[in-house]
Formats: structure tokens, C-alpha cells, sequence
């Protein structure tokens, strides 16, 4: 079984300001969508953009290991050779899929109308995340599952199982359990719908159109019927918002900083760093909006701001839901209170996240109080310190970009995991103007 060097450390060094035009790696939540989608559909469809991290990487892997051809990836770009929905066929081994939640979360609801057993399992970190959210309604359509004691991976599905077609009311909003249950609607008998409370990223519902497979949206309800097919398409990856985020937030707080960031995916669903970024006071503009492949692209540039303390609305929660750490940082160095509740997802993403930033906040001398849902924050001035990251990637990144407003060193433990959504993370940080050393 694959480990990780949990090994890695960031030093970064206090001060500075970001500059420059900057284009951070691919969608990590399209890019898996792209090889789910490119894997079932029939023909060929070729993917550019994708992002060859390692959470990316196990979705490809896994797809290989059920009999897909892939080439690639070379500089961003697969050629997947579709076998259809219903081509799949078992591996020869359980599936590895490392730390990520995604491709697990979707397997299972793809991997529930299949004719075969199957296996998942996932590192330390995956193994304890919570996947009744999806286990739970899948077993309303008739999968046959199990799950380890508590809920937590591995998850063993058998094969064969006649899934029916639910309307199912999220209890949470998540875009996981909805894109779940969207792919276990594709093998079920009748129409599947989900209701959300709130808004969550789309990007299944928009690349199953893209695919050619008629999906309903009426309100907040969304559907598709079993028994279609997808048609190979050719999809082009922007730049992912939750990378681009760290500099964002970078250049928000440090005087002096101006960057642009290209071609910038600011998907409606995605957007709630922006909207929050700016109820601050930040300054950023969006230029050369476009659409590409069905989704919605623009350049986005920040300079150095003074930022305020806010309520943030509960609103914009489910758009920003993998940008706290960074916007932490942001609050971290605002003026005045922010305050967020109606978070509590958070609490169960690779770490703690609530729990994980404040203790780091806190040694770097912020006072920082996490509540069950979310967080106070008193900004004011960031020393330096040792902080750890938990193997959380957005949290290591996160205060990284802290350094730009601290007084003294930060080191970071627990980094290796960057590697799973933003491969490259140091050199373009370095780049920019972030005086960051990985050992």
C-alpha cells in the first residue's frame, strides 16, 4: 500500500509582497469529473488542463485498473478511451485512492449499479472520514454495501444489485453526496432527483450536458433518468479557484502585492472566496470573462488591501467551503472581528479544519476561538512559530501565505500532502515572491 513522507516541511520566511501573472494548476474537482465521465462515455475524449495531482492521479489509476485505456497525463493532457457505462469491468485488486475524498465519495455511487465487487480503501486520513452521507441513500436505491465500523472506509460494494431510482433531500448541502447520487442515478430504474438546502458546486450536472446526457434542474431540485448514454467529448481544465485562492488571499493582505491570475475557472457555485474576499474590502477585478467548455472562465486580479473584519454570510458557506484555511489567514490580518458559522462541514474534510487553523492561528499569537460550526477571529498582528498542518494541504498552504504578514519565521509540518492538489506549490509561491524553502 502506497505511504506518504509526512516528512516535508515549508519554512517561510516573514514579509514580502506577490506580483506577477500566475496560473495555478487545473480544477481538481473537474479533472476528476473529466476521467469518471471520459471513462464511461463512448469514444474518445480528449482532456486538457488536468491536474496531475495525486488525488487526480488515483481516479486514473483507478479507472486503468477497471480496464480503461488512458494516455497520459503529458503536460495536462489525457486521451481516455471510453468503454461505455456499462464496460467497466473488476479489478484484480481493491482500489487505492490515497487521501481522496472526492474520488471515493463518487466511486461509490458510480460503482454501485456495476455487475462486479469492489473494494476502496484510502491512506490514514481518508480512513477516517465519514461516508454514510453517501453509503446511507445508496442503500435506499437498493446498493449493496458496507462500510467499516463507525461508517469509515474501506467500503465494499457487491455487484449486481438493481438500484431504483429516489428523490432525495440533502440533509447537508454537499456537492459529494449529490454528484454520488447523480452517478448511481445513471444505472437506476426511474428518475433520480436531489434537492439541496443550498447551492454546491455543479460541475457534474454541467459535464454530464457536456457529455450529452439530459439532466433537469427545476429550483433547487436536480435529476437525470436511467438508462442514457454519454458521448465522448473534449474538455479543456481552467485553472482551479481553490488553488488560486492562496494567492488571492497572499496578495490581499500584503501591501504592496499585485497579481494576476489566469484563466481562473469562477464557476457560480465556486465563487464564495471572491464575494467574501471582497465584503472585506479586498481589491479585485475580474477581466476577460469567457466560457470554456461549459464553464465559466476569467483572469482575476488582487493587489495589497486593508482588509475589515465581517460576519460572513452562511449563504456563501457552501461556495467557499475549501477556501476557509485561506480566508482564516485573510480574517487573521483584517481589522476587527470576522466571525463565521454554519461551517460545521469543515470539521470533517482531511482534518479538522476549524479545530487545525485555530490552534495554528493561536501560536502564531491571533485569537482565534472555534465554535461547533465555525470561528471567531480577532485579527491583529502574526508572529512566527512552528505550526502543524495535520497532512492537510489547504491547511499548509494556507499558512504559508501567512508568512507575508508575519514578524518572524513559519515553519509547517506535515506538507507532503500538497502534493494532491497543487503539485508545483513552492516553486510558483517562490516565484511570486513568497520566500518559501520545502526540507
Amino acid at each position: 500500500m502506497p505511504t506518504t513522507n509526512n516528512k516535508v516541511e515549508f519554512l517561510v520566511k516573514p514579509g514580502g509582497c506577490l506580483s506577477g501573472r500566475i496560473r495555478v494548476p487545473g480544477d481538481k474537482s473537474i479533472s476528476h469529473r473529466s476521467v469518471m465521465l471520459g471513462s464511461l462515455a463512448e469514444g474518445i475524449t480528449e482532456v486538457s488542463g488536468f491536474l496531475e495531482g495525486e488525488d487526480n492521479l488515483a481516479t486514473l489509476d483507478a479507472f486503468r485498473q477497471m480496464g480503461v485505456h488512458i494516455e497520459g497525463p503529458e503536460k495536462g493532457r489525457l486521451r481516455i478511451e471510453g468503454v461505455g457505462l456499462h464496460g467497466l469491468k473488476p479489478p484484480g485488486k481493491p482500489l487505492y485512492l490515497g487521501n481522496s475524498g472526492t474520488s471515493m465519495r463518487l466511486l461509490t455511487g458510480l460503482l454501485a449499479g456495476q455487475s462486479f465487487d469492489v473494494e476502496m480503501g484510502g491512506d490514514v486520513s481518508l480512513s477516517k472520514r465519514p461516508m454514510r452521507r453517501v453509503t446511507d441513500p445508496l442503500k435506499t436505491m437498493g446498493a449493496q454495501l458496507e462500510t467499516a465500523p463507525g461508517g469509515t472506509p474501506p467500503i465494499r460494494i457487491r455487484g449486481g444489485a438493481a438500484l431504483k431510482a429516489i428523490h432525495y433531500d440533502l440533509p447537508v448541502a454537499s456537492a459529494q453526496v449529490k454528484s454520488c447520487l447523480l452517478l448511481a442515478g445513471l444505472y437506476a430504474d426511474g428518475r433520480t432527483c436531489i434537492t439541496e438546502p443550498a447551492p454546491t458546486r455543479d460541475h457534474t450536472e454541467r459535464m454530464l450536458a457536456g457529455f450529452g446526457y439530459p439532466v433537469g434542474r427545476t429550483g433547487s431540485t436536480v435529476c437525470v433518468e436511467g438508462g442514457g448514454h454519454l458521448t465522448a467529448s473534449s474538455i479543456e481544465v481552467p485553472a482551479d479557484i481553490s488553488s488560486a485562492t492562496f494567492f488571492m488571499v497572499g496578495a490581499a493582505i500584503a501591501e504592496g502585492s499585485d497579481v494576476l491570475l489566469e484563466h481562473v475557472g469562477i464557476n457560480p457555485t465556486r465563487i464564495g472566496v471572491i464575494n467574501i474576499l471582497r465584503l472585506m474590502g479586498a481589491e479585485l477585478e475580474l477581466g476577460n470573462e469567457r466560457e470554456v467548455g461549459g464553464e465559466p472562465v476569467a483572469d482575476i486580479r488582487v493587489r495589497g488591501s486593508r482588509l475589515k473584519g465581517i460576519c460572513i454570510p452562511e449563504e456563501q458557506v457552501p461556495l467557499a467551503i475549501d477556501e476557509f484555511p485561506a480566508l482564516f489567514v485573510a480574517a487573521a490580518c483584517a481589522e476587527g472581528e470576522t466571525r463565521l458559522t454554519g461551517a460545521r462541514e469543515l470539521r470533517v474534510k482531511e482534518s479538522d479544519r476549524i479545530q487545525v487553523m485555530a490552534d495554528g492561528l493561536n501560536i502564531l499569537g491571533i485569537d482565534a476561538c472555534p465554535t461547533e460550526d465555525g470561528m471567531v477571529i480577532q485579527g491583529g498582528t502574526l508572529g512566527g512559530g512552528m505550526v502543524e498542518s495535520h497532512g492537510d494541504h489547504r491547511i499548509a498552504m494556507a499558512f504559508a501565505m501567512a508568512a507575508l504578514r508575519a514578524n518572524d519565521n513559519i515553519r509547517i509540518l506535515d506538507c507532503a500532502n500538497v502534493n494532491t492538489s497543487f503539485p508545483g506549490f513552492v516553486g510558483l509561491a517562490a516565484e511570486a515572491g513568497l520566500s518559501v524553502t520545502e526540507g
